[in-house]
């Protein structure tokens, strides 16, 4: 079977639908608003809990990394910051 088709109908529905909205200029409720602000860090947080117990013994290293990577985030209100320190805090506790 080959996967091109499969790929640029992908492409194609994808596409479309991002058009559709754009051509529909229609007002989008301000609670899905309110729940859209939220997607972007839900979809962060579900790719790195899983990965967080790590391999080889290093889950100790991988809490604390996080657990103060949280404390940055939610205190300066940046992600990117929360994502140097923690990949600093990793780097060191390791």
């Amino acid at each position: 079977m080959n996967a091109l088709p499969i790929l640029l109908g992908m492409a194609g529905v994808t596409y479309a639908s991002r058009l559709a909205g754009l051509w529909m200029h229609a007002r989008v409720p301000a609670f899905w608003m309110r729940f859209l602000r939220f997607v972007p860090i839900a979809v962060f947080a579900a790719l790195v809990v899983p990965a967080l117990p790590g391999e080889h013994g290093e889950t100790g290293a991988r809490f604390l990394a996080a657990g103060l990577s949280a404390l940055v985030s939610w205190r300066f209100r940046k992600l990117w910051l929360g994502l140097a320190t923690g990949m600093a805090a990793y780097w060191l506790f390791r």
